[in-house]
């Protein structure tokens, strides 16, 4: 055979090795479900009574008023659940309860509110004298407004019960049943005072209601919550909760019937510098306080696994405090290909390990125990995986 040149003549040699495929690395546990099917058909009836809901308010406030009043509506409502997000970025919750939770706010307990009122109208047919609208107002609002919407929160109890962690998570819901509360009644509120008052009163409505309370629904019920938190902390069944929550109810009652007879029997804006402000800032330093001891039980129970050598007392520091996951997000952006999100995940799996086996030691969990192993494991692949070369 000839070749055209010299050159071109292949030369006699050892040819590479071929490398061996790297291991592939072991696949990756699914995250045990945080939530039941009971949520999904919860949510589905809903949506049916939604139906309803929508059919009243096309047909008692008409399309144009509906609309205007659901634009306003709108705008208290995105800060009230930017401030509940922040308040469950530590370990946060099922997003499938979390819709639960705002759909029966802004659902059922109205729809449960307005059959309850159209009861009580049909039977005592009571007069519309100042005397009876204040009884309305102080009374039968908060009794009947707080008792809808608790039931959600228990609802959420019973089907998301292996979640439903503590008073955090307590917080959480019963704010997010609130403020889907307080989103469907600005509507109503908004468009009825457009319709009688125009602009003026429109303006008026919507300073008192989306500017200077909008967190008010989400207060009452979050009292509701906490309480039913507590009792999902000590281990405590569905019946065994019913006491606490039945507390939380009057809780959250008195608060309502409160607010609103500042509103009704004296100086409202007095009442409000005086007493609701500091009960706000009040509020808001709860809130501090829980978080903190969420951190606290997070570093206790992760303290635990670094004893027995699954993490070291630096991790543990890390995953325990806002600013060492902030610093360890940040470090894992240097890293190559970027892995901030391998940092988010290792992050997010210790948190629910932390969260599982304290449930475990509570003993209300029969399947804490299986899902320890899993958040264990997903939590040690994320950690190899930020130190992989």
């Amino acid at each position: 055979m000839s070749y055209p040149s010299p050159l071109s003549q292949p030369q006699p040699g050892r040819p590479s090795p071929v490398p061996l495929p790297p291991v592939s690395p072991p696949p990756l546990p699914v995250a045990p479900r945080r939530s039941g099917a009971g949520a999904v058909w919860a949510i589905g009836v809903l949506a049916v009574v939604l139906v309803g809901l929508v059919a009243y308010f096309l047909t008692f406030i008409g399309p144009g008023g509906s609309l205007l009043g659901m634009a306003l509506a709108l705008i208290p409502l995105a800060v009230v659940l930017a401030a509940v997000r922040l308040i469950d970025r530590w370990e946060p919750e099922p997003r499938v309860l979390v819709v639960l939770a705002f759909a029966w706010g802004a659902v059922a307990s109205v729809a449960i509110a307005l059959l309850v009122d159209l009861g009580l109208f049909l039977v005592f047919r009571p007069a519309l004298s100042p005397a009876q609208e204040a009884l309305s107002a102080i009374v039968q609002a908060p009794i009947v407004e707080e008792l809808a919407k608790g039931l959600g929160l228990l609802l959420i109890f019973v089907v998301g019960r292996r979640t439903f962690d503590g008073p955090v998570d307590g917080v959480v819901y019963g704010a997010l049943v609130g403020a889907g509360f307080a989103f469907t009644e600005n509507i109503q509120y908004f468009a009825l005072a457009m319709a009688d008052g125009g602009v003026a009163q429109t303006t008026t409505t919507f300073f008192m209601r989306g500017i200077l309370s909008p967190f008010a629904h989400a207060m009452f019920t979050a009292v509701t919550g906490f309480v039913l938190g507590l009792a999902a902390r000590r281990g405590a069944s569905t019946r065994g909760a019913l006491g606490p929550w039945c507390a939380g109810l009057v809780g959250a009652v008195v608060l309502h019937a409160f607010w609103n007879g500042s509103a009704v029997l004296g100086d409202f804006f007095a009442l409000y510098l005086t007493l609701q402000v500091p009960l706000f800032i009040g509020f808001i330093l709860g809130i501090i306080a829980l978080r903190r001891e969420e951190a606290r039980l997070t570093r206790t129970r992760l303290g635990e696994y670094a004893a027995a050598g699954w993490f070291t007392a630096q991790e543990v520091d890390m995953l325990a405090t806002s600013a060492g996951r902030r610093a360890a997000l940040a470090w894992a952006a240097t890293l190559r290909g970027d892995r901030t999100a391998t940092m988010r995940s290792f992050i997010r799996d210790a948190t629910a390990l932390a969260m599982t086996r304290q449930r475990a030691l509570t003993g209300r969990d029969p399947q804490a125990a299986r899902d320890e192993r899993v958040h264990l494991e997903r939590a040690m692949l994320a950690r190899a995986a930020l130190f992989a070369p």
